[in-house]
């Protein structure tokens, strides 16, 4: 079990199912079933441990039954389990954010928008975008992207790509880790910093 949760530790807001983590194991030498691992996994969420976010297909409404996305929730208890190592911010902020959005009363899932694109020799081909969470709570809807930092107008192109192509009008954020100025970008995506998301209770409505 230790094992088990160390390796979620270190996969925090990585796409995985008990299939790849037996997978992982048996390439360590390490012989257990997808089913067990399905089992223990069980158990850290009922004990309120993990949380799992299911994928959601935004344009075709429907749920892609495998992999998921795992979640700590206690961040500081998934630091302490790994001894302190493996602080990769951009991931323990996605998981504060999950987090948040929780204790705010949403569901919240993992969103793919399937589009198409040409590619470099002018084929049409079909890709699928990731919405880091998708958050409904009644009839509000919100989609955000947590991006730990947008230096340049290329990482903000890559942070906007998924969210332009949803193609519906519920509210589309990225949230940030500098201390910013709410702002709109053109396609009206709200950029907030993280700290205002957070000490703000109604951060998602401004």
């Amino acid at each position: 079990m230790a094992d088990l949760v160390n390796v979620l530790a270190s996969a925090v807001g990585s796409l995985t199912n008990p299939t790849k983590l037996a997978n992982t194991f048996s390439s360590n030498g390490i012989g257990v079933s997808d089913k067990t691992i399905g089992l223990y996994i069980s158990y850290l969420e009922d004990a309120f441990f993990i949380s799992k976010a299911e994928r959601y297909d935004i344009k075709g409404r429907k749920y892609i039954a495998s992999p998921f996305k795992y979640y700590f929730t206690d961040v500081g208890l998934r630091n302490a389990q790994l001894n302190f190592r493996q602080q990769e911010e951009n991931h323990i902020m996605e998981n504060i954010i999950y987090n948040e959005l929780l204790v705010r009363g949403f569901q919240v899932d993992v969103g793919i928008v399937e589009h198409s694109e040409c590619d470099g020799k002018g084929k049409l081909v079909r890709k699928r975008l990731e919405v880091d969470f998708v958050c409904n709570r009644g009839s509000q809807r919100y989609y955000i992207q947590s991006a730990f930092a947008i230096p340049d107008s290329e990482k903000m192109n890559q942070e906007k790509k998924s969210l332009v192509h949803i193609g519906d009008s519920f509210k589309k954020i990225i949230v940030v880790k500098d201390r910013i100025k709410l702002w709109r970008n053109e396609e009206g995506i709200v950029v907030i910093g993280i700290m205002d998301f957070l000490l703000n209770p109604n951060s998602l409505e401004l």
